[in-house]
């Protein structure tokens, strides 16, 4: 790697020449990354353990497909990065990504052009640390205003929803169909059509084994009725659904408003479709999913779709709501997330059944030769076994003498 520096008045440009290394999510140029090359990322609002990989390796430069900060979130990373010295290119684009492969030479000009030999792939901006400071300032107070606001609107949720949250107040009776079971929550990603098919997948194992009571949302359904799988309820709008799913064996449970209004009702009347209301001050099919097993005495609960947590909160997206993180509280440790699931069967599989099979190989091979050879001698079944066994005996104690 070189970095050449040229002088222009008060202003210093750099050139910074190496080998790249796709350190994304989907690259495997991390564990490559050495001293000198330059690091090709996608981290909106780098995190600090983020950085902090990145600087022990000593890399030529970083190069972010994304933002470093896009104002969201107070994050350090970039201050990590350039407090060890190491120039930052910001918003290259996801585009580039498949030019930038690992193990090429690239270089990146003084204006944050990046190339690939002597072609031009791709274009970023350099970052300025005035102007990370002044956007980790204002993500700071951005954030605290919007925590007050969302506790605010938490605090209102319980207020109106208490009845709901302490007793279940207004969750439609369903009997025992959950109590003791594994209950299957399955959302949709919004954007990923393939990846609900993909995680699913993932749980097949699961599913063949424990045969959990599975409780379809919104356009989920369809997506479950698709791989052959048979919704015991589905939760949602039936506008969303098709008609081919709400005829099914599956219970349909409609969100309503809480003075009982539902959305959706002309069409499962049109449909023929018995329906009960679940009446709620959230309008999200997945919340009530959650809380009609947690009330129904469900086992355990996994769910198939986005995750809750503090970093969702914190980017406030809709489906973080107060009423999304009430309903997993509710749920307590009885909620998991399918990907712990799908990691536990991904780890218990794969070497642990190759030894299964191979050992029942050998079974099936020996109880092969036993029935050959007892069948196979001049005398009763029990003399052949005893004179081969004896010959085998012999043979071997020979190539030992």
């Amino acid at each position: 790697m070189w970095r050449m520096t040229v002088n222009s008045g008060e202003t210093a440009t750099t050139t910074v020449q190496g080998r790249i290394r796709d350190c994304t999510a989907q690259g495997k140029g991390l564990s490559k990354l050495g001293a000198g090359d330059i690091a090709v990322v996608d981290s909106p609002d780098m995190t600090r353990r983020e950085a902090d990989v990145l600087a022990d390796a000593k890399p030529g430069a970083v190069v972010n497909l994304s933002r470093f900060t896009t104002g969201a979130i107070p994050n350090y990373g970039p201050h990590l990065l350039m407090d060890a010295g190491i120039p930052l290119v910001e918003g290259a684009g996801a585009e580039v990504r498949s030019v930038l492969r690992s193990g090429k030479k690239a270089a990146i000009g003084a204006d944050g052009a990046i190339y690939v030999g002597k072609k031009l792939a791709g274009k970023g901006e350099y970052v300025d640390r005035a102007a990370v400071d002044a956007s980790f300032a204002a993500a700071q107070q951005s954030l605290v205003d919007q925590m007050e606001a969302y506790f605010g609107n938490t605090i209102e949720f319980i207020h109106s929803e208490s009845p709901l949250l302490i007793d279940g107040v207004g969750v439609p009776e369903l009997g025992d169909a959950m109590a003791g079971q594994k209950v299957l929550v399955v959302s949709g990603f919004p954007g990923e059509g393939g990846l609900l098919r993909e995680r699913l997948g993932n749980l097949r194992n699961f599913i063949r084994e424990y045969s959990p009571v599975i409780i379809g949302v919104g356009g989920a359904a369809d997506t479950l009725t698709d791989l052959g799988y048979d919704p015991d309820f589905i939760v949602g709008d039936p506008s969303d659904i098709s008609a081919e799913a709400l005829r099914g064996n599956a219970r349909v449970i409609l969100p309503a408003d809480p003075d009982g209004h539902a959305v959706g009702l002309e069409r499962i009347q049109d449909l023929g479709v018995g329906a009960m209301t679940f009446p709620a001050a959230t309008n999200s099919p997945m919340d009530l999913a959650i809380l009609l097993a947690a009330f129904h005495d469900a086992e355990t609960i996994v769910a198939v779709g986005d995750a809750v947590d503090l970093d969702r909160i914190f980017a406030n997206p809709e489906g973080a709501s107060p009423a999304a993180l009430l309903a997993r509280l509710k749920a307590g440790r009885r909620l998991v997330d399918s990907t712990v699931i799908e990691n536990l069967y991904r780890s218990t599989s794969g070497g642990g059944v190759a030894w299964a099979w191979a050992i029942l190989g050998l079974l099936v091979a020996l109880a092969a030769v036993i029935l050959i050879v007892g069948l196979g001698g001049p005398g009763e079944f029990t003399e052949n076994l005893v004179d081969t066994w004896n010959q085998i005996a012999l043979r071997v104690q020979g190539w030992f003498n």
